[in-house]
């Protein structure tokens, strides 16, 4: 069963513009390249969160997926310029639900 990270970055005040170039321009297709899915990202109405899914095929992918992510040439030419824009990180894994038919 896929298994997600719902994953909700804090970003430090005035950067999220900045951020949002480093994450369309390098880290999310970087994941599509290594099959991680990026289901959906949202930034909240303050501008200081940036809340993204990512997708595996199950919980026990999440290791060597980013294992792979964090030893990519692409991602060791980024340096700390994803993390200079991140004061807090969450990261929650939570399992699929398949759709249960009569459910309201």
């Amino acid at each position: 069963m896929a298994a997600y990270q719902l994953r909700i970055y804090t970003i430090n005040r005035g950067m999220m513009d900045s951020w949002l170039g480093v994450f369309n321009g390098h880290i999310r297709p970087l994941h599509e390249r290594l099959g991680i899915p990026v289901v959906s990202s949202y930034v909240n109405a303050d501008r200081t969160e940036f809340i993204w899914v990512r997708r595996f095929d199950s919980a026990d992918d999440i290791a060597s997926k980013e294992a792979a992510y964090f030893a990519s040439p692409e991602r060791s030419a980024l340096g700390d310029r994803p993390t200079s824009h991140i004061a807090k990180m969450e990261v929650r894994v939570m399992d699929g639900v398949e759709a249960t038919a009569g459910v309201a």
